[in-house]
């Protein structure tokens, strides 16, 4: 199992978080031909891995703010988009996490069980 930090913020400002827990899916906002490293990063999820909804906790600010924490149920590849389907079982969370990992990005991982991860994670 592999651990996902992801964003749903499209452009920054549309956020896209809760119309994804709604649905029961992630999506990367970006095609292959646009970001391909994101592309790439997000071909390698897979079912049962752990994902989580970020967001940058604002200008000048340290760390990321974590939303909503799933399990990825199926990944989606034939759209040239990557959706995931997600059981989301814990929403709306705005879990402060001091430590960015980087993740300013779209998608980040897979990231190792550590004690930065059961922060993210934790039930």
């Amino acid at each position: 199992m592999n651990y996902w930090v992801v964003g749903a913020s499209w452009g920054g400002t549309e956020h896209q978080d809760q119309k994804f827990v709604k649905g029961g899916y992630w999506m990367l906002g970006w095609e292959e031909k646009d970001q391909p490293a994101q592309y790439a990063l997000a071909e390698k999820m897979k079912q049962g891995d752990r994902i989580a909804i970020k967001r940058m906790k604002g200008q000048g600010k340290t760390g990321i703010k974590i939303f909503h924490i799933g399990i990825i149920q199926d990944v989606i590849l034939e759209t040239n988009k990557v959706i995931c389907t997600v059981n989301w079982v814990a929403t709306d969370l705005k879990r402060d996490i001091s430590e960015s990992r980087g993740c300013f990005a779209s998608i980040h991982g897979p990231f190792v069980n550590d004690a930065w991860v059961q922060e993210v994670f934790c039930l």
